[in-house]
């Protein structure tokens, strides 16, 4: 729907005005575009949008109504300009009080205003263990003349992983003086062979025989705090967690997350001649079928 400003059309500068005085506007306009006064097509659509006008804004609901739509198109064109020429107006009487001249004011809106420059992001690679302890690293980036450069990064230990260290004016150049951008270094803390992490729990594999899955038994493993014994109840089967609490990655709170042990049990891939003989025995003599449920306890 096209606008159409009707204040302007009944010759009224904005819409601060009251019914008489759209009345009289109203009549005004009528008399000088009436048909019966002027021949012609224009004029016969000016006085359409005449009393279209007229009808509008002498009901007091559907002008304010009007109103609102006005205001967003004319209304606030009006205000800004209003608001420019009061700003004007007390620059000149400052310029008045306190001798500040035409041409100064130019200056000053010639200066150009400091701009911080960008900040530059990127990634670096830690073990488990190096964040874990906190580490020393070096990265080395391409700076925006182009020149490769390299930074000396402290990895903070139990440092979480996506968390980012920040170097202070790092980043891209500032413009016009302004300050240079941070580089933010966001940290990813890698799984290794060894270890896994899973929010502050530590996962790493138990590999055991198939007569200590059986018995049971006190095994050695490698925590991240070093060898450490952890009970192995008798029957455990590959894909059981035993935890050990407390021997996880640091929670940030002063506290830790687990170690969870996965147990694997490993086989010999060159059996002597006689595990094969106890192996053939045992196979003669149990009853355990692990396909069958029924002998599954």
């Amino acid at each position: 729907m096209i606008f159409k400003d009707y204040y302007k059309i009944l010759g009224l500068e904005n819409n601060k005005v009251n019914i008489d005085e759209i009345k009289t506007a109203f009549h005004n306009q009528a008399k000088k575009y009436h048909p019966d006064v002027n021949d012609g097509r224009e004029a016969e659509e000016r006085f359409k949008d005449i009393n279209e006008a007229y009808r509008v804004l002498s009901n007091n609901t559907s002008k304010r109504k009007y109103d609102r739509i006005w205001y967003s198109h004319v209304g606030k064109k009006i205000d800004k300009q209003k608001d420019r020429e009061e700003r004007e107006t007390r620059t000149d009487l400052w310029s008045l009080l306190f001798g500040i001249n035409k041409v100064e004011k130019v200056k000053r809106a010639k200066t150009k205003v400091p701009v911080k420059g960008d900040n530059v992001e990127t990634q670096i690679d830690v073990g488990i263990k190096q964040a874990f302890y906190g580490t020393n690293k070096k990265i080395s980036l391409r700076t925006v003349d182009g020149k490769m450069t390299t930074f000396d990064v402290k990895i903070p230990a139990g440092i979480r992983n996506g968390e980012k260290i920040r170097l202070i004016g790092q980043g891209k150049q500032g413009i016009n003086g302004g300050k240079n951008g941070d580089l933010f270094i966001k940290v990813n803390i890698e799984d290794s062979n060894l270890y896994k992490l899973h929010g502050y729990d530590i996962y790493t594999d138990l590999l055991l025989t198939p007569w200590e899955a059986v018995l049971g038994t006190k095994a050695q493993i490698e925590t991240i705090d070093g060898e450490s014994k952890i009970y192995v109840p008798q029957g455990v089967v590959s894909g059981e967690k035993i935890k050990i609490p407390a021997k996880g990655y640091k929670d940030g709170k002063g506290g830790r997350g687990d170690l969870i042990a996965q147990v694997k049990i490993v086989v010999p891939k060159n059996p002597s001649k006689e595990e094969i003989e106890i192996y053939e025995k045992l196979k003669n003599i149990s009853r355990f079928e692990p396909r069958n449920k029924t002998t599954i306890s």
